[in-house]
């Protein structure tokens, strides 16, 4: 089954028996051996492990197909194929990729306009003291922001792409948290426009800009090792402020605090200003998944001569591979972007 990746987390939480979650990156060697790294004793065996799946004993959950390249895409759907008594499921977002024969498929549709304006409105909750917009008149802002953002009269293909981000709870957080700031969010621009409020207060808090340039870059360098975390120990006042914007978290397990970024997009975010003005950068990776959403911001972020460009390099890799993972939605994505932004 193919599904989305909030209701994935929501079955695990909520499962009966022994669940397994697995991100698809970690299944680069196979599902097996990403289910065993996790497992200790006698369940690590790899016959009794084994047993276990194709008995229906072990809910395994692989999420971010996505993600991956098609080679591990591969391994996962022949590990389905192989074990169709198992009780699996995986997620991803919409990509070009034939699902085991053997799956059902779940398609999550887009909130409904008036669940996505009932959602926005309920944010103001969550905001900070220092929020200039609220009540009736954030009520309001929100109305008025979501006639102009779905409204029909547009392109189709945009109001559906703006009506699909914001079906993501984490973009429409970031949505009321600008309006409830007096801003007008750009939905095909928002980890812009919030990273340069939480910029603004840096900088009148520290009297200083905020060091984005070596942020972004140590950010990258972490990604190229799997290390997701915001580093901390080099940029403590950077990272709490990050935390103010809800940009950033930190966990606290073992007597050990971490921080780590809110959601992937924020960290792509950083990473794709280090890959704007790097041309070996742009190319190198195109073909390293950890990248993948990368692309996808630069589709918005780049001017429009350099997404072009970008745009033309996706789809020579997409003819020589044959894998159009990130080409297909990056050109979507630039159909999408609204023209005449800063």
């Amino acid at each position: 089954m193919v599904c989305g990746s909030l209701y994935l987390r929501k079955l695990v939480r909520d499962s009966e028996s022994v669940a397994v979650y697995l991100k698809a990156e970690r299944c680069a060697k196979g599902v097996p051996e990403a289910i065993q790294a996790k497992l200790e004793g006698i369940a690590k065996d790899t016959e009794f492990l084994k047993h276990l799946i194709y008995a229906g004993a072990l809910d395994i959950c692989i999420d971010g197909l996505n993600e991956v390249s098609p080679d591990t895409r591969a391994k996962v759907s022949e590990f389905a194929e192989s074990n169709f008594k198992g009780n699996i499921i995986m997620a991803t977002q919409p990509i070009e990729w034939e699902p085991p024969s053997i799956a059902k498929t779940y398609i999550l549709k887009p909130l409904r306009d008036d669940q996505i304006e009932a959602f926005l409105i309920s944010r103001e909750k969550t905001f900070s003291q220092d929020a200039k917009v609220r009540g009736q008149a954030y009520q309001q802002a929100c109305k008025d922001y979501l006639a102009t953002a779905l409204c029909q009269t547009q392109c189709g293909e945009e109001t559906e792409t703006a009506r699909r981000m914001l079906s993501n709870p984490m973009d429409l957080s970031i949505v009321g948290q600008m309006i409830g700031h007096g801003q007008s969010p750009n939905v095909f621009r928002l980890y812009e426009q919030q990273f340069r409020m939480m910029s603004a207060k840096y900088e009148r808090e520290h009297l200083r800009a905020f060091p984005i340039a070596a942020f972004s870059e140590r950010v990258y360098q972490q990604r190229l090792s799997d290390n997701t975390e915001v580093p901390y120990q080099d940029f403590a006042k950077e990272a709490e402020c990050l935390e103010d914007f809800k940009m950033a978290l930190r966990r606290q397990s073992q007597n050990k605090e971490t921080w780590h970024f809110r959601h992937d997009k924020i960290m792509e975010y950083f990473i794709a200003l280090t890959f704007e003005n790097n041309e070996n950068r742009l190319i190198d990776n195109i073909s390293d998944p950890r990248f993948r959403g990368v692309y996808f911001m630069l589709a918005t972020l780049m001017p429009d001569d350099a997404a072009m460009s970008l745009r033309e390099e996706l789809i020579q890799y997409a003819a020589r591979t044959k894998d159009h993972t990130v080409s297909d939605t990056f050109v979507q994505l630039m159909r999408s972007r609204k023209q005449g932004n800063p």
